[in-house]
């Protein structure tokens, strides 16, 4: 169903569409502010702002799980380059932090160290392996990014092998 299709029902259909896409959203944002729940909530707040005022001009040429990882993309890396001039400190300076999923307090040290070292990566390596901890095949990985999904496989081994070695260095440092 697309915009055009729904009627007078907006406020219902928009619902619909955040409640399926709000868990997804909540976690690409926790990835790319290493875990800070506050600013994640934030961000979310932002995305479907976002999606809920341009929903007449989403037109079905992808599912809106792409639009709306598109659109988290964009409020994601819109608020790190923002950040990244407004900080006199550096922007990879680790703090520890509670991390949230699915709307439940994370108290596994292990998930707060994930995101912590996910954290570590650069911006486009961050949102890689947050897709891939959403579950997102490679052809769509490859549809949101504009990449081909043969980079996108070689780009997630490499962030992987990345992951391992902070977290190993944390781990022993």
């Amino acid at each position: 169903m697309t915009f055009y299709s729904m009627g007078k029902n907006r406020d219902a259909y928009f619902e619909t569409i955040y409640h399926q896409h709000q868990p997804m959203v909540l976690q690409m944002c926790l990835g790319f502010v290493k875990g800070d729940i506050d600013i994640a909530n934030d961000l979310l707040q932002e995305v479907f702002i976002s999606v809920w005022n341009n929903l007449e001009k989403f037109k079905g040429a992808s599912t809106y799980k792409t639009w709306i990882y598109r659109i988290t993309v964009n409020t994601c890396l819109q608020y790190i380059k923002k950040e990244k001039k407004e900080q006199t400190y550096p922007i990879l300076e680790i703090e520890s932090q509670n991390a949230v999923v699915n709307n439940e307090t994370v108290t596994n040290p292990n998930i707060q160290r994930l995101y912590t070292a996910i954290g570590q990566l650069k911006k486009i390596d961050r949102l890689l392996i947050m897709m891939v901890l959403e579950n997102q095949d490679y052809d769509s990985i490859s549809e949101i990014i504009g990449i081909k999904p043969t980079n996108v496989r070689v780009k997630i081994h490499r962030i992987k092998k990345r992951l391992e070695t902070i977290l190993k260095n944390t781990e022993n440092g």
